[in-house]
């Protein structure tokens, strides 16, 4: 006896590596260290930690909340909120260095902030950024972090908003399995129906066999 699937409970799995999100806060991560390596002081400075903790937060928890989606809705889109929360942080301290530094925070209508946008938005990885990482200097450096956290931002809070939609829709791992027992109940109790009317078709078939009989043996 088959059963069918739509009664699954697990989600299908989301391979988090090729999330562009994920690839873009990856590249933000590795390029912070970098940042911090070139511009802030070895030693004796407590930004570093906080920075390269705050870049790290956001890809780790963009790799817990796709593992544990599987099993928990409500888990997956805390910890994407957590890693949002994180690069938000981390965009903050970005502007503290162009501030603090009296370095210049390109607006939107800047060319040189267009030219970037446009750069960042279609280059995921850090080795799209790798060569530039030592011809910059350390405005254009933070600028670019400031625009690929904006933009990772934005993908994730469209992404978040699409597993809400979903969440509403389907339930969490208590709904769906609720949803699975009902529809294997359902389908138990259509086989047993199923049999019980071929049982009663083969009675009446006997009867009629058992009459055949009788009037062949008057003969």
């Amino acid at each position: 006896m088959e059963y069918n699937t739509k009664g699954k409970v697990l989600k299908k799995a989301v391979v988090w590596k090729n999330l562009f999100f994920y690839r873009k806060s990856d590249a933000i991560f590795q390029l912070t260290v970098e940042f911090c390596r070139r511009f802030l002081p070895a030693h004796g400075d407590r930004t570093v930690d906080q920075m390269v903790q705050a870049a790290r937060s956001g890809k780790q928890n963009i790799i817990e909340g796709s593992e544990d989606g599987m099993t928990s809705s409500e888990m997956e889109i805390k910890l994407l909120n957590v890693a949002r929360g994180s690069l938000q942080e981390l965009r903050e301290d970005y502007i503290d260095y162009l501030n603090t530094h009296h370095l210049c925070l390109w607006p939107v209508t800047e060319p040189r902030q267009e030219r970037l946008r446009d750069f960042c938005h279609s280059h995921n990885d850090f080795e799209d950024y790798a060569p530039l990482v030592d011809k910059m200097n350390d405005e254009e450096y933070a600028n670019l972090l400031l625009t690929l956290c904006h933009q990772t931002d934005k993908m994730m809070c469209s992404y978040v908003e699409k597993l809400e939609e979903r969440f509403v829709t389907e339930g969490g791992i208590k709904e769906r399995m609720h949803a699975a027992r009902t529809g294997y109940r359902q389908q138990q109790d259509e086989h047993m129906l199923r049999l019980e009317e071929e049982n009663r078709q083969l009675r009446a078939e006997n009867e009629k066999l058992k009459k055949m009989l009788a009037e062949l043996n008057k003969i």
